[in-house]
C-alpha cells in the first residue's frame, strides 16, 4: 500500500508579513486557503486540532473543516485531534457524520486526550476523572460508529437506550482513529477497539516510537485481528534550501516551545536544541530533498500507512505557510514515494 502523505495544523495565530499579529478570524480564512493549496497539489489528508486558548484560533475544528470540504475536491478531512474527554460522544459523532455528508465521505476523526487540559473547566468536567472521562466515552463511541441501535450505560454520562444516532453514514464507517503521545496504555487501548493508531511524535528520535509500533501489532494480534494503519505527526517546515528552512522557523518555533514550556516548567529552548531536533530528531525543517528522506526513513522504520506533516509552528507568516505547504506537495510527496520505491 502506498504511503499517504497528510498534513497537520493547530490553527495558529499567525502573523502577517511584517510581523504583526492577524486576528484569530483571519488565521482561520487562511488555514481554510492553506487546505485548498494542498487539496489542489494532491495532498491526501488534512488536519485541524481543536484547543481552547487565545494563541490557537480553531476552537470548533468540524465547522472550519466543512468550510474546507465545501471548496475541495479529494483530499480527505480530519482532527489532530478530537478532545473527547469533554466532549460529548453523540455530539462528536453527529458532526463528523455531518462534514462526512458535505464532503461525499472523506471525513475522519482522530480522538485523542489532548495535550492541553483548558477544555476541562470551560466544559465543566473534573481533572480528576481524567482517565475515566476517555475511556468511558470511547467506548460509547466505539458504539456510535457501527451504525447501529446503541444501547450503552457508565457511570459519568446519562445511559442510551436501543438509540439511533443522525444522520447516518452513507456508505461504510466512519473512519476513526487514536491518537497517542507515548503511553503503553494508550496503545493497548486503541488495539483493544481495533481503531488505527497515529502516534503524535513531536520531540526526539523518531525510532523511539517502534516498541509502541510492536506493542500495537502483538496486542492485535493476540485479539486475532488483521494489522491496522500506524500514522505518524510531526512538526516541520519546507524551503527552497535547508539554511532558509531553518532560519525562517526558529523564531516562531522557538516563541511557540518557550511559551508552552513556561506553562508545563521546560526550560527554553537553545539553538543547538533546536539544531539538534532538525537533524537527529522528530522535527522535519529542511529542503524538500531533506525533509523528503527523513520522512521516507521514520516511514519506512515504524512500518507507517501515513505521515502527517504539522506544517503550522508558532506565529509564522501566512504566505511562508503557503510556500512550505506548495513545497511538500509538489518536491516531497514525489520524493518520498519514489525513496520508498
Amino acid at each position: 500500500m502506498e504511503l499517504e502523505l497528510g498534513l497537520d495544523t493547530f490553527g495558529d495565530v499567525t502573523n502577517d508579513a511584517d510581523g504583526h499579529p492577524l486576528s484569530q478570524a483571519q488565521s482561520i480564512r487562511n488555514l481554510v486557503e492553506e487546505a485548498v493549496l494542498a487539496d489542489t497539489l494532491g495532498v491526501d489528508f488534512f488536519g485541524v486540532g481543536e484547543h481552547h486558548r487565545d494563541d490557537f484560533a480553531v476552537s470548533a475544528p468540524e465547522v472550519v473543516l466543512a468550510a474546507i470540504a465545501s471548496r475541495t475536491k479529494r483530499i480527505h478531512l480530519g482532527t489532530a485531534v478530537t478532545v473527547l474527554s469533554s466532549d460529548d460522544p453523540v455530539r462528536v459523532f453527529e458532526r463528523f457524520s455531518t462534514l462526512n455528508a458535505i464532503s461525499s465521505g472523506r471525513a475522519e476523526v482522530i480522538l485523542g486526550r489532548g495535550s492541553f487540559t483548558e477544555s476541562f473547566p470551560l466544559f465543566g468536567f473534573k481533572l480528576s476523572d481524567y482517565e475515566q472521562l476517555f475511556e468511558e466515552k470511547l467506548d460509547l463511541f466505539a458504539e456510535l460508529i457501527k451504525g447501529e441501535a446503541v444501547t450503552w450505560s457508565g457511570e459519568l454520562r446519562a445511559p442510551l437506550t436501543n438509540q439511533r444516532v443522525f444522520p447516518l453514514i452513507e456508505q461504510g464507517k466512519l473512519k476513526t482513529w487514536i491518537g497517542v503521545g507515548g503511553s503503553p496504555e494508550s496503545v493497548i487501548r486503541a488495539a483493544r477497539y481495533q481503531l488505527p493508531l497515529v502516534l503524535a511524535i513531536i520531540g526526539g528520535d523518531p525510532m523511539r516510537f517502534a516498541p509502541y509500533v510492536e506493542l500495537y501489532k502483538n496486542a492485535l494480534s493476540q485479539m486475532n485481528s488483521a494489522l491496522l494503519p500506524i500514522a505518524a505527526h510531526s512538526p516541520g517546515h519546507i524551503a527552497k534550501t535547508d539554511e532558509q528552512a531553518l532560519d525562517e522557523l526558529y523564531p516562531h518555533f522557538k516563541a511557540n516551545r518557550d511559551r508552552i514550556g513556561r506553562e508545563r516548567g521546560w526550560p527554553p529552548l537553545t539553538k543547538d536544541d533546536y539544531l539538534r531536533e532538525a537533524s537527529q530528531g522528530s522535527l522535519y525543517v529542511g529542503s524538500p530533498e531533506t525533509v523528503a528522506t527523513r520522512i521516507a526513513n521514520t516511514a519506512r522504520g515504524l512500518g507507517l500507512s501515513r505521515f502527517d506533516l504539522k506544517y503550522s509552528n508558532g506565529a509564522m507568516p501566512h504566505e511562508q505557510l503557503m510556500s512550505s505547504i506548495r513545497l511538500y506537495g509538489e518536491e516531497v510527496i514525489p520524493t518520498v514515494r519514489a525513496l520508498l520505491k
